[in-house]
């Protein structure tokens, strides 16, 4: 494991995670729509075996689960134990008789033994673009699909076409610019580019590669009114995601300034009980291959 890996290892099962975890109602209310078009894009068949790479607290786990059945199974897989916690406890506390029997892992499925296989379909809500060798991550994770087996899942387009990257950092530009980013690193945004992450799966060993464009507006942040909506979108802005890294380290006043000016672009913005942004997802689906 690079240094870089390491780095983003610690954070999931530190800082990443527990800021997770405290915002989930706020990110499953804005990822709630990607998850829906992803799982269709699986078909998942009842008695199926499913392995959900990236559960984080079980949410696309638990949607997996109830598609698939009491016959088949399904095991999530995250590198934070902060999360795979929350999960875990939510699966021993609510019964669900038509629902498969599920597993937790803490693991990296990028190295991770996948015990449990081979499965039908390997799935994920948003959980694979942080490999820092992708192909390798992508190859091991094939060898544990059955034979007919395939993959579905969904990931970010580029941070230019994401409403909850592009308003919060442009608000920013003029108060702390953010130096280039490299497209391809590990991160939310490394798959946006199409023909990188079709040639990814290619030599990891998939086939029948399907890459279509999902678009949907995101309800970012929600309250009772207007207003609370607006606060609301600026306190996860501010707690989760590419502007809480950028003023990490910044002086009081300029995260003052900072959070006026993305509250501003918030507000610009319609919606009542939330603030809608545009989001922008890759729907991907593979097969095997031999």
């Amino acid at each position: 494991m690079t240094e870089t890996a390491a780095t983003q290892t610690h954070d999931w099962k530190g800082d990443a995670g527990d800021r997770w975890a405290a915002n989930l109602a706020r990110l499953d209310l804005m990822l709630a729509d990607f998850g829906t078009a992803a799982l269709a894009a699986a078909r998942p068949v009842p008695g199926e075996k499913a392995l959900d790479i990236g559960c984080g607290s079980g949410t696309s786990t638990f949607a997996l689960a109830d598609a698939i059945g009491p016959q088949g199974r399904v095991v999530g897989v995250d590198i934070s134990q902060q999360l795979i916690d929350l999960a875990a406890a939510e699966a021993a506390n609510e019964a669900a008789p038509d629902r498969a029997p599920i597993d937790f892992l803490c693991a990296d499925a990028a190295t991770a033994d996948m015990k449990g296989g081979p499965y039908d379909l390997l799935f994920s809500r948003f959980g694979v673009m942080f490999f820092e060798e992708p192909v390798t991550a992508f190859a091991h994770m094939r060898r544990a699909l059955a034979q007919d087996g395939r993959i579905a899942f969904v990931c970010w387009r580029s941070a230019a076409e994401n409403d909850w990257v592009r308003l919060p950092l442009g608000a920013i530009s003029h108060i702390l610019p953010q130096p280039p980013a490299n497209p391809t690193a590990p991160g939310p945004f490394a798959f946006g580019d199409a023909e990188y992450l079709r040639d990814i799966l290619t030599h990891a060993g998939f086939e029948q590669i399907g890459i279509e464009p999902f678009d949907t507006p995101i309800s970012y942040g929600q309250g009772a009114t207007r207003e609370a909506a607006v606060d609301d979108a600026l306190d996860m802005a501010m707690a989760v995601g590419p502007l809480s890294r950028a003023l990490a380290d910044q002086p009081p006043e300029i995260c003052n300034k900072a959070a006026k000016a993305v509250r501003a672009a918030f507000a610009e913005r319609p919606g009542d009980t939330s603030v809608l942004i545009d989001g922008a997802a890759w729907i991907v689906t593979a097969q095997r291959g031999a």
